[in-house]
């Protein structure tokens, strides 16, 4: 049929204008093209030519970005703009089906154009910020609205109503135009960029003229936010190039940290009285909070458009005519399938844009929740809290990582709470009026299933909570086998230990079953209700119970965080309501002079008013300190009533030496402390004087005892934010002996030290404080026994150089607290202490005349000490040792590293030729290997189980849909019935009567399916969850197993931290993580396949659509796939050096404090908060950039589900309403789905990874524990004697490495005594390490009493031989387990042996003897009694050979000595190899054996050997003289 504007209708007056032309209403449509035409005219031009080119600059360079007064206003008006001509254009189309009117829809169609046009001509003049064009855009509302209205007023004259859609789409053209038309005049008045002489001039914000702002949301227009599209170049951009954290650059201001922490700091001090943190978070961030509420609920409500779409998807036309035209009612345009059609997709898009909106709103905003505020009261915490044990470094660590957290998902669960009833409520209206009565019976029976749902929650709680605990357990033991790894394989335990973690892991993984049946039957409550819901009269029923369903489901995870939130908020009020130290100066950075808090010590006098403490101020008192600082009855606690230090009367003279001595715990450290203002006060005075240097006043140089490092260079820690100058800092480095130390470092003083960094030994780090207080330009230094860590060379050279010359030199007063009596010489001035008080101060010479008792004792002190450093003048010094190591450390970790990159090198050649592509394929491919390690693990049986029922439940759930589809189509009597059937069946299925009911009516058929929906639900739940756990069995098995049997070496090479997070961080993935994404994935996977099946069948014309849309799907999670890894390694990258930056300033909080840099830590922290929050800010925008493109793929597939259907089933057709219902209801479901999909397997390629690090393990090569000779070949008290012969030794730590030892030769007769000493690295310790067969023997071999070791099975020969090690391991559990875990020595046995390392006293004393505790690490013991406890587990086994490796090199004199007797005496018959650190220890041994370059350099008894002048052994044994 031929078209025309005005119709071809032959009888009509289509063209006649007798009326008057305003009277035809063709004209007055044609009349309503002119304003879009002439936009389309002007704008296309200045669009194409003028910023054509310019587009891509435009994007890149966000620096001239403005918007324009009511730009947000402009975009919703226009978007409601294009609504309405949406609208008009099917109201065109439907009311023109008697003749071909053009005019009823093509106006609207040019309006609709117009409109699409001038929003993009307005984004354009907004980025260039050129508002003169815009007056384009005013003259096209002006006439638009004028020929709208002329339209408006004819149809008035035609007394045409609100009755007819045309009137009232018309009407609301006219008022939208309107509205438009003002905003227009607005940005005129504002702006005066045209009719006015002054134009203003607006620079675009602050953020965006900082090209390092990256994140765009809050400056990009409406349409950009709702879609993420200014997301694009960075997820495209993702695949060429991975993202760094240069790329996402910084955050715009408000967004920031800081600001964030202002907003909520001002609304919690407003406040005075009793601060709540909930009334705070709700006035700093209430509107989002409402804002994000607003839009759940308007998407909520879109929700039940899908339902109610659904089932007035087929309709009939009803005409009638005037004016000319065909006119219709709202009512019979929605009877119109092709008009729900596009509604329903309408309504798809926008619910979708509102949800993802009110996630990214609520994310924003927890995001900008944490943090900031704990670090400022962290700064100000007082010392008392820590020391007193109110808070522990780990609760503090929880606050910052679990608390806030926890806050943060409450907030993005929140909108949830206020949105259920909504949902509710909306929704049994619906079904109500779908159903009628048996609705309430359905709603009722959802809500009595939400208590039941909130019990399993609970449990799942209870259990996880359990499984958390035993994994905790198992970590602390696998922790404690990896330190002591060297004495297990010495001894032979390890898998006597072994057991100890399996059987922990045992019931972690009851636990995990448990959690994984609980989770199962929370997933099958919601599908049987899915299932048996299932028949309706037109699937309308079945979507809204599908919305019904979520919140039910939801309720339970919204109630579980929001018990989480209020225990949080409590732990959070609590620490923030603690006591502080000093008042807030947190504003202008100065610290008052003194410090009101409310508390009970009543002063009298002149301050009786005041209820006060007044913590002693660290400022006053340094003040006081430079000239001449006194106290005066100072009475000082650590927050208990009781006084810590009592009755203080001291004096400090300026630019003097100081120092504080007494007996351990007398209170020398607490006195400093309470100097630098860490301590409460209860009364005294002290007296501030003025300084009148020019250093610095406020700032003390502080070391405190136990030493505290950054994580950070060497160098930051001693310039630690001063100024870098070199020849001061080179100085200090030489003072306290670093630069040997820092050339074995990697990269020198440049290598990162501290948690995260290189571990280093305890004087190693002692020293690095002390270097940075010495480097500190202040006029006080305060040292915390600085020498308790340092052996006596460096302690001399510290005292004479740093502190003697190099501080002394600068007239700078020090304070030094030291049991080091021997340098009392040196003092000024000597404050002597005891029992919390000062017992007598003055100089040497004063307290020799008055106090001849304290003299003379220290005189006999100092004696004793001096003998103890004839003693200790050694070979090796504690601090070559701690070199050794550390050298050690280094060289075979390079090894590994060189080794590592050739493996990597040859991966890289392999893969691909081209480096850029074998990226990009490296970065997007899932890890398909590891997935089938990971499946292979979980087993077969397990596989097949999971895939079979996933895919028999689906094929079920089809199949029971399909059923009631062509059933309802083949009879439309049944969809009565059913109607009143639905909810009865549902639930009160139990009932035998209803069944036999239901069977008469429903037929048998459709109840077998039912039941077999619901078991296959609980059937597939259980098979993925017992799959998971069986993975995470074998995996974390195979991983023990062969760590434990690994070589030494291995331990040597790969740092612990690296091993344990195999066991802790990828573990806990394992176990708890990868099972629900997999159930997940296969879930939505197999729901989007069988959906578009359904549809597919349905309607087969749904094909052709589908290869676009499926295109269109690949790229989008190709994509994003890529750049959400990327994401989250960048936000656990950034987390992890927030967390440390928390933990490190809560451990030196009075480092921080004595130096003032509590303002550049919390600088650091803001930084480090908005880095993290800007990496997990871009992965929140990028997944709701997929959420958003997956959903309106899925409104397409809707849309085309719908149209296809339509078309297919021309015309009313009865026999086919059901199955398009079914169609329809499957396609709805792919929206919620779709997004699923990608997430999942984004999540799953990240949490393969974990998979990846173990199995990386698992190719670990195991020592060979077998041997050539059999168990039963080697005599049962082997070794009889304790002969030792060894042949041509050469041995070597790796087949990559040169030789440790080089053909060594001796022969050892039974029951000598051999000492073998000589310099670091000679190789002594690797000759002990020979014995036990522990390193490659590659030639030469080592015969103990007639057998060759080698030929031995491991567990034989460690299990005959016994071994004291430098370094005394315990571990935790009882003295029994340490000294005999085996259990196979008699009670009498082990009480001997203690008896011999002379313990047995002790070890009476305590509760259970010898069931006694023994904390982690054996830390409830002295150094000295776990070196004796070692003696006696060596003891325990009677066996004829004995090996010390140094044993007595970290232990005291007293210790040392008795070590030495019972060696003499119990061990007399045996034959004991000692390798020597301290001469004097051989000088009585039978034989010595000299040792250089692992080679034998002299061998012979002691005596002979020392005769020989020019001789080693002779030089050694001057050196220690």
């Amino acid at each position: 049929m031929a078209l025309s504007f005005c119709g071809n209708n032959k009888c009509s007056n289509a063209y006649s204008v007798e009326n008057g032309v305003l009277n035809n209403g063709c004209f007055v449509d044609a009349l309503n093209l002119v304003p879009h035409v002439f936009l389309l005219f002007i704008t296309f031009p200045i669009l194409f030519i003028g910023w054509g080119s310019q587009s891509s600059k435009v994007q890149i360079h966000h620096n001239t970005w403005l918007h324009f007064p009511g730009h947000n206003l402009r975009w919703i008006l226009t978007f409601t703009l294009l609504f309405v001509h949406v609208c008009e254009i099917a109201e065109g189309i439907v009311s023109n089906t008697l003749s071909n009117h053009l005019h009823l829809f093509m106006p609207a169609l040019m309006g609709f154009i117009a409109a699409t046009t001038s929003v993009v001509y307005y984004h354009n003049i907004e980025t260039a910020n050129f508002p003169k064009l815009l007056l384009a855009l005013f003259i096209y509302w002006i006439l638009a609205f004028i020929t709208k209205m002329i339209k408006l007023w004819k149809f008035a004259e035609e007394s045409l109503g609100v009755k007819e859609l045309r009137f009232c789409i018309t009407a609301l053209l006219v008022v939208l135009y309107g509205l438009l038309m003002a905003v227009e005049i607005n940005v005129i008045r504002v702006r005066k960029y045209v009719f006015f002489a002054n134009p203003q001039r607006v620079k675009p914000p602050e953020d965006l003229q900082d090209l390092g702002v990256r994140f765009l949301q809050p400056f990009v227009n409406l349409l950009s936010k709702a879609t993420y599209w200014w997301m694009n170049p960075l997820i495209i951009g993702a695949h060429k190039r991975p993202i760094e954290l240069k790329k996402i650059g910084k955050l715009p201001i408000a967004m920031r940290a800081l600001t964030n922490y202002m907003r909520l700091k001002d609304s919690y001090e407003e406040q005075r009285k009793s601060p709540s943190i909930w009334k705070s978070m709700y006035r700093a961030f209430g509107g989002s909070i409402l804002l994000s509420s607003t839009f759940r609920y308007m998407a909520d409500l879109l929700g039940f458009a899908g339902p109610l779409c659904i089932s007035g998807i087929v309709g009939n036309l009803h005409t009638n005519m005037t004016f000319g035209v065909f006119f219709m009612s709202s009512n019979e345009l929605l009877k119109n399938t092709s008009v729900l059609a596009v509604l329903l997709f309408l309504a798809l898009v926008l619910q979708r844009t509102f949800l993802q909106a009110s996630y990214y709103v609520t994310i924003e905003t927890g995001i900008n929740l944490r943090g900031a505020m704990i670090y400022n009261k962290i700064l100000r915490l007082s010392t008392s809290n820590m020391s007193m044990g109110e808070m522990t470094l780990g609760q503090i660590n929880n606050l910052v990582a679990i608390e806030t957290n926890q806050l943060m998902w409450f907030l993005f669960l929140c909108p949830n709470l206020w949105a259920m009833p909504v949902q509710i409520i909306m929704g049994v209206i619906l079904l109500y009026y779908l159903l009628g009565n048996s609705a309430l019976i359905g709603a009722g029976v959802i809500l009595l299933l939400a208590p039941v749902q909130y019990l399993i929650a609970t449990k799942l709680a209870d259990t996880q909570k359990s499984t958390l605990d035993y994994s905790t357990d198992r970590l602390k033991k696998t922790t404690e086998i990896l330190k002591g790894i060297k004495l297990l394989k010495l001894y032979a335990w390890e898998n006597i230990f072994c057991d100890r973690v399996e059987e922990t892991r045992g019931k972690e993984l009851t636990s995990l079953k448990t959690f994984a049946l609980y989770t199962s039957m929370s997933s099958m409550r919601g599908s049987s209700l899915y299932h048996m819901l299932s028949p309706d009269k037109a699937f309308a029923s079945l979507a809204l119970f599908h919305i019904l369903v979520t919140p039910l489901f939801l309720l339970s995870t919204v109630v579980r965080f929001a018990v989480k939130a209020l225990v949080s908020v409590q732990k959070l009020s609590e620490f923030l309501q603690s006591d502080e130290i000093g008042d807030d100066s947190w504003r202008n950075g100065e610290m008052p002079m003194c410090l009101e808090v409310g508390k009970k010590y009543k002063y009298h006098g002149d301050v009786s008013a005041h209820t006060r403490i007044c913590t002693l101020n660290v400022w006053s008192h340094l003040q006081s300190l430079v000239e001449i600082s006194w106290v005066n009855d100072g009475f000082f606690t650590w927050g208990s009533n009781l006084s810590t230090l009592t009755d203080i009367n001291i004096r400090i003279p300026t630019g003097q030496l100081t120092m504080i001595v007494g007996q351990v715990g007398c209170g020398k450290s607490s006195l400093l402390l309470a100097m630098l203002g860490e301590m409460q006060t209860i009364s005294g005075k002290s007296s501030p004087l003025l300084d009148t240097s020019g250093k610095n006043r406020y700032s003390v140089a502080y070391a405190a005892q136990k030493s505290w490092l950054l994580n950070a260079t060497v160098e930051e820690n001693i310039t630690f934010g001063s100024p870098f100058n070199k020849q001061r800092y080179k100085a200090v480095i030489d003072t306290c002996s670093l630069q040997p130390d820092i050339d074995l470092l990697p990269f020198g003083d440049q290598t990162e030290i501290g948690e995260r960094g290189i571990n280093l030994s305890g004087g190693q780090r002692q020293r690095i404080c002390v270097a940075r207080a010495l480097y500190q330009n202040t006029n006080i230094v305060f040292l915390d026994d600085p020498f308790s860590a340092l052996d006596i060379h460096l302690s001399d050279h510290l005292m004479q150089e740093g502190i003697l010359k190099f501080l002394q030199d600068d007239k700078r007063t020090v304070v030094l607290v030291t049991h080091k009596l021997q340098y009392l010489i040196h003092a000024d001035w000597i404050i002597a202490m005891k029992d919390g008080s000062v017992l007598r101060e003055g100089t040497l010479k004063d307290i020799q005349t008055h106090d001849v008792e304290l003299y003379e004792h220290w005189k006999t002190l100092m004696n004793r000490q001096d003998q103890e450093l004839e003693k200790e003048t050694e070979m090796e010094s504690q601090t070559t040792l701690e070199r050794k190591t550390l050298r050690r450390a280094f060289y075979s970790r390079e090894a590994k590293n060189h080794i590592d990159d050739e493996d990597e090198e040859e991966e890289v050649e392999e893969d691909d030729d081209d480096n850029m592509s074998t990226t990009t394929s490296r970065r997007s491919k899932i890890q398909w290997k590891m997935c089938c390690r990971y499946l292979s693990s979980g087993g077969f049986l397990m596989v097949f189980l999971m895939v079979s029922s996933k895919l028999a439940k689906h094929s079920v759930m089809v199949a029971i849909d399909y059923w009631l589809a062509a059933w309802t189509s083949s009879n439309p009597h049944n969809q009565s019935l059913i109607a009143q059937v639905t909810c009865h069946c549902c639930f009160l299925f139990e009932m035998l009567s209803f069944i036999l009911y239901i069977i008469v009516i429903l037929k048998l058929m459709f109840i077998i399916l039912c039941g077999a929906a619901i078991a296959l639900c609980l059937i597939t739940s259980l098979t993925v969850e017992f799959l998971g756990v069986a993975a995470a069995t074998n995996l974390h098995h195979n991983l023990l197993n062969k760590i434990i049997h690994a070589p030494i070496r291995f331990f040597d090479v790969t740092p612990l931290g690296q091993i344990l997070n195999r066991f802790s961080a990828d573990t806990n993935i394992i176990d708890q993580h990868i099972p629900p994404t997999l159930e997940s994935l296969t879930r939505s996977t197999l729901l989007c396949l069988s959906a578009i099946g359904v549809i597919a069948f349905v309607t087969p014309t749904f094909l052709i659509a589908l290869v676009p849309l499926a295109v269109a799907f690949y790229f989008i999670q190709k994509y994003f796939r890529v750049a959400s890894k990327d994401l989250q390694d960048l936000d656990d990258s950034t987390q992890l050096p927030l967390l440390c930056h928390f933990s490190e300033t809560a451990e030196g909080l009075t480092t921080i404090r004595a130096f003032r840099h509590e303002a550049r830590f919390k600088q650091r922290m803001l930084e480090l908060t908005d880095t993290n929050n800007t990496a997990y800010l871009f992965l929140s925008a990028a997944n709701r950039w997929l959420e958003v493109r997956t959903d309106y793929l899925g409104a397409v597939i809707v849309l085309t589900a719908a149209v296809a259907a339509i078309w297919s089933t021309s015309g009313p057709d009865v026999d086919q309403s059901g199955l398009v219902g079914l169609g329809l209801t499957y396609a709805l479901t792919v929206t919620n789905y779709l997004n699923w999909v990608v997430r999942n397997l984004a999540d799953l390629e990240v949490q393969m990874a974990a998979v990846k690090k173990v199995n990386s393990f698992l190719s670990t090569e195991s020592e060979n524990y077998e041997g050539s000779m059999d168990v039963s070949q080697v005599p049962e008290d082997w070794p009889q004697h304790g002969e030792i012969k060894i042949h041509d030794l050469c041995v070597r730590y790796d087949s990559m490495l040169k030789p440790v030892l080089k053909q060594v030769n001796a022969h050892i007769n039974p029951g000598q005594k051999v000492g073998i000493c000589g310099r670091t690295g000679s190789g002594k310790s690797s000759l002990s390490l020979a014995f036990f067969n522990m390193v490659d023997v590659f030639e030469g071999k080592i015969v103990i009493d007639g057998i060759d070791i080698c030929k031995l099975p491991l567990q034989t020969l460690r299990s005959r031989l016994s071994i004291i090690l430098q370094d005394p391991v315990l571990f935790s559990g009882s003295i029994r387990l340490n000294l005999d875990p085996e259990r196979t020595c008699t009670d009498d046995r082990l009480w001997e042996a203690l008896e011999i390392a002379q313990l047995k006293n002790m070890v009476k004393a305590l509760p259970g003897g010898l069931d006694a505790v023994v904390t982690e690490g054996g830390e409830n013991f002295s150094v000295g009694q776990r070196q004796l406890f070692c003696l006696a587990r060596a003891f325990v086994r009677k066996s004829s050979i004995l090996i010390m490796d140094e044993a007595t090199a970290s232990i005291d004199m007293a210790t040392e000595n008795i070590l030495q007797k019972v060696v003499m005496t119990a061990f007399a018959d045996r034959t004991v190899v000692t390798i020597a650190h301290r001469v004097h220890t051989i000088l009585t041994a039978d034989l010595v054996i000299v040792m250089k370059r692992g080679s034998i350099m002299e061998y012979g008894k002691p005596e002979i050997l020392m005769e020989q002048e020019d001789g080693l052994f002779a030089s050694f044994v001057k050196a220690d003289m």
